[in-house]
């Protein structure tokens, strides 16, 4: 399957938006150091990340502290995060200004549950690769097979909602099921040792998971859903976004060139990728076969929004998040 580039249009304006912020920066750091840029309040920006997906690659490749730097801006690394949720919690408590493209389901939980975060961008990418798996001697072969079993998935999370939308699909009551919550560093070696019977997961943990125990997908993301309910989402708190427009865009636009770099270079990404997970060759290459691209969507986007919007009702609706949530009243443009 042959690599497609980003939206060119919108590629385009990021990165031309990017350029001229580039073009307007000081040829001295210390000058810089004296004297804050028009439209943020900082020059150093502590950026989440965790063991896959694209701030590790962007972290690992250095493209976007350079990108970065050429605007006075200094790139602080914060994590890895084994998940979303303790990445915005970071956030919300501080240590870190931006999430790490994480699941926005835990994101809308967490501003349900009082958080000041907001979405500065969203992002999509296909094909998707989570799954639920099982091994091989489980004695489960389809979605059926779970009723009386366990499943461990994230709360609130991507893993919850993959479980709770694959046993709608088949017409299995929730209660039939047993639910066991755990962040997958936990989750992994559960499954691993049949502690559960089945684990909801996201890659590269899926991955490596099915590397490591033959597991096999009784349902998968891309095969068998039709439609998105959870995005990648860019979170901040508002006050940071309010006091730092600017920067905002600059790591937006940072980041659109990375992506842009990772649909155009499979192979390269998912081995800088490798380098922080560990895993085997044969993982990488199972990943590199995906050809997953990434597209970009501004948090103006009406259409992406209304679909958002559907996946926030969808989640409320089957208590996956505790209450309703109208998507367009925690979003800032920059």
């Amino acid at each position: 399957m042959a690599a497609h580039p980003l939206d060119p249009n919108r590629l385009r304006r990021t990165l031309l938006k990017g350029a001229a912020s580039a073009a307007l920066a000081a040829p001295a750091w210390p000058l810089l150091a004296q004297q804050k840029r028009p439209g943020r309040k900082t020059d150093t920006v502590r950026v989440g990340y965790g063991r896959g997906g694209l701030p590790l690659i962007a972290k690992q490749r250095g493209e976007f502290e350079k990108t970065l730097a050429a605007q006075g801006i200094k790139v602080q690394w914060v994590g890895p995060f084994p998940n979303h949720a303790p990445s915005l919690q970071a956030v919300t408590g501080g240590s870190a200004d931006f999430g790490f493209w994480g699941s926005s389901t835990p994101a809308l939980a967490a501003i349900i549950a009082g958080s000041p975060l907001v979405f500065t961008q969203f992002a999509t990418y296909e094909p998707r690769s989570t799954a639920i798996i099982v091994k091989p001697d489980a004695g489960i072969h389809r979605i059926e097979d779970l009723v009386g079993k366990s499943v461990a998935v994230n709360r609130s999370g991507l893993g919850e909602f993959l479980l709770v939308a694959a046993l709608e699909k088949h017409g299995i009551a929730r209660d039939k099921v047993r639910f066991v919550y755990l962040n997958p560093p936990d989750a992994a070696p559960a499954f691993t040792q049949g502690k559960v019977d089945a684990w909801s997961m996201w890659s590269p943990q899926v991955d490596i998971a099915r590397e490591a125990t033959q597991a096999r997908d009784i349902f998968l993301e891309g095969r068998d859903l039709s439609f998105l309910i959870d995005f990648s989402s860019l979170l901040t708190t508002r006050q940071f976004a309010q006091d730092n427009p600017a920067l905002v865009r600059a790591v937006i636009d940072a980041y659109a060139q990375d992506a842009a770099w990772i649909n155009g270079n499979t192979l390269a990404a998912q081995t800088l990728a490798q380098k922080e997970g560990g895993y085997a060759d044969t993982v990488r290459d199972k990943l590199v076969d995906y050809r997953q691209q990434w597209d970009f969507h501004e948090v103006d986007d009406a259409a992406f929004l209304d679909k958002f919007q559907f996946a926030a009702d969808w989640l409320s609706e089957r208590k996956i998040l505790t209450q309703a949530i109208k998507v367009r009243d925690h979003l800032v443009r920059v």
